[in-house]
């Protein structure tokens, strides 16, 4: 885990400018594979063909796909998608390298070269490691190579995986600062009910705010070869917008319609971004840090770290859990429990059970600490 000292370091060494000609391209398993299991070359020549059209139009293209297990769990010997971790590894290892020869031959006839980058949750969380795999996407784009992502399947554990690539698609290109992010499905965009079942549902053209209301309308998991149903394609639209990149989830069936998609004309729903791109710091506080403790603030802290862009004082401390020390990273919750986000903790747990409801003032006296805040305001990402 990045200690306070090192996300400093990180921050300075590796500045991230949008690129609004920067285009994620995440494609899932249904859309690679048969129901079955194995690749579905066709598909594949098809997204080729799409990705190197958008390429040629002088977007720098990267793209994020899944499908590893999905290809290779047939031509391993199982009937249908393994369940257990080591299976599911042993499935990833051979459709791997069946997944990216399929891309290098079908991206070859455009005329495209292209590379592979396998990714685990270390790769953003660990000062050396994130910078290499940024440099190392820099250099390919400069080269006009486009890079091709998937988590590393084979080594990754439950606990270190991304949960889909769905979430690891918004990862990047936050890491990236791209342009857009555009995730497609095999539906035209969200819903406000499954329109095969309500004739009233009333597709969504463009999001701004996720809500709960909005995650409502979205269902549940994925295909039987893949994992994430369009919930975690919001969760990873929210994602993005929180790091300034806006998002695009929709379908691309017939040719040109990637470019669509790019140019604002796709089917599928927008979900547009206000905020300015997260900077490498910010990125790791909110996204990948793990924390320590928990820290509950009263209504009044809430909204001065919310809307008054205000540290966290010892004052609107309520209630604190855990055991963490200056300089760990602490959730932070409103009296209700809802989490609100994430910051860096200048005191210890004891000093701010010890602090908690008391002024400024009254901490001086009472207790020795470095600085007064709980969270200085520099140290804190919203996540509400």
């Amino acid at each position: 885990m990045l200690t306070h000292c090192s996300v400093e370091k990180v921050n300075q060494e590796l500045t991230v400018n949008m690129n609004g000609q920067r285009r994620i391209i995440k494609i899932g398993s249904s859309s690679l594979t048969s129901p079955e299991g194995g690749l579905n070359k066709k598909q594949l020549a098809f997204y080729a063909a799409e990705l190197a059209s958008l390429h040629r139009q002088g977007h720098e293209v990267l793209l994020v796909t899944s499908g590893a297990v999905a290809a290779g769990f047939k031509v391993i010997g199982y009937e249908s998608r393994p369940k257990l971790l080591h299976e599911k590894q042993a499935a990833a290892a051979v459709g791997q390298a069946l997944l990216m020869q399929a891309y290098q031959e079908a991206l070859a006839s455009e005329g495209i070269r292209c590379a592979q980058l396998l990714l685990t949750r270390p790769d953003f969380t660990t000062r050396g490691r994130g910078r290499n795999a940024m440099m190392t996407i820099e250099e390919l784009l400069r080269q006009g190579v486009i890079p091709i992502i998937n988590e590393n399947d084979t080594v990754s554990t439950d606990e270190l995986k991304f949960g889909d690539n769905d979430m690891l698609s918004a990862l990047v290109a936050n890491l990236v600062g791209a342009g857009q992010l555009i995730i497609i499905t095999d539906t035209d965009g969200l819903y406000t009910a499954d329109p095969r079942y309500d004739p009233n549902a009333r597709k969504i053209e463009r999001v701004e705010e996720i809500t709960g209301e909005l995650m409502s309308h979205a269902g549940g998991a994925g295909t039987s070869v893949g994992t994430g149903g369009m919930r975690s394609k919001i969760e990873a639209a929210r994602i993005a917008m929180r790091g300034g990149v806006p998002a695009f989830i929709g379908r691309v069936l017939e040719p040109g319609e990637l470019q669509l998609a790019a140019d604002g004309r796709g089917k599928g729903t927008y979900f547009d971004s206000q905020k300015n791109h997260l900077p490498v710091k910010k990125q790791w506080l909110g996204f990948h840090s793990t924390p320590s403790g928990r820290v509950a603030v009263d209504e009044g802290a809430k909204n001065a770290l919310i809307n008054g862009g205000k540290s966290l004082l010892p004052a609107g401390v309520t209630e604190i859990s855990g055991e963490f020390h200056p300089g760990d990273v602490v959730e932070v919750t409103d009296g209700g429990g809802k989490l609100i986000g994430r910051g860096i903790v200048n005191y210890a747990a004891w000093q701010l059970r010890a602090a908690a409801g008391l002024s400024s003032e009254e901490v001086r006296r009472r207790i020795e600490v470095n600085r007064i805040e709980v969270i200085h305001r520099d140290e804190w990402i919203t996540l509400a």
